[in-house]
């Protein structure tokens, strides 16, 4: 009998993103305290909260096998969170501008029938172009994206913001590694391509 799979997550982003894979899965909303822990790093932090969310949602669903994701995007060493309004958004992006930014997704896999959960680290750099404060401010009301860590959606307006990309795997940078991922799933049995 197949393992009921998982993805303990509410963003639409890494719905569709595992929708790629062609797996039937079920999504859940882990509450998970997303507050980071004094002196904690970026790093640490997204790991940390992957995990929690995989297990949370492995609980959830007696059995099941539960993917767990958490990103952050770090410039010059600071954690940049959502920004949820234009102005925040904005000032991100100026920020950002002509310099780069890495994001840190936290992937975990928890199998609830085990206990066991493995964890895994995906980094990805994005360069930014120099970008003029009108050119942020017509992406951002453009596209609006409030609600996205360093203020951009890459699978849309925002790969113009960019000028260039550096990681294993792009849909890291939207909020779910899939090749780390389908290793994981491979170390379980489940096949993708199969």
């Amino acid at each position: 009998m197949a393992r009921q799979l998982v993805l303990a997550s509410t963003s639409s982003f890494r719905k569709s993103l595992l929708q790629k894979l062609g797996l039937p899965f079920i999504t859940c909303a882990p509450d998970v305290d997303e507050t980071p822990l004094p002196g904690e790093s970026a790093q640490a932090l997204v790991t940390r909260l992957a995990q929690a969310k995989a297990t949370a949602g492995g609980k959830m669903h007696p059995g099941s096998l539960s993917i767990g994701s958490d990103q952050v995007a770090v410039i010059d060493g600071d954690i940049m969170g959502k920004p949820y309004t234009e102005a925040k958004a904005c000032d991100q992006l100026a920020r950002a501008s002509g310099k780069a930014i890495t994001f840190y997704t936290g992937l975990a896999l928890y199998d609830d029938a085990t206990k066991n959960t493995e964890v895994m680290l995906e980094p990805f750099t994005v360069h930014f172009r120099r970008l003029t404060d009108q050119q942020i401010a017509n992406y951002v009301a453009r596209e609006q994206p409030l609600y996205c860590a360093g203020s951009f959606m890459c699978e849309g307006l925002g790969i113009a913001l960019f000028e260039r990309l550096e990681g294993d795997d792009p849909n890291a940078l939207i909020g779910l590694p899939l090749i780390a991922l389908t290793r994981l799933l491979a170390k379980h049995g489940i096949d993708v391509l199969g």
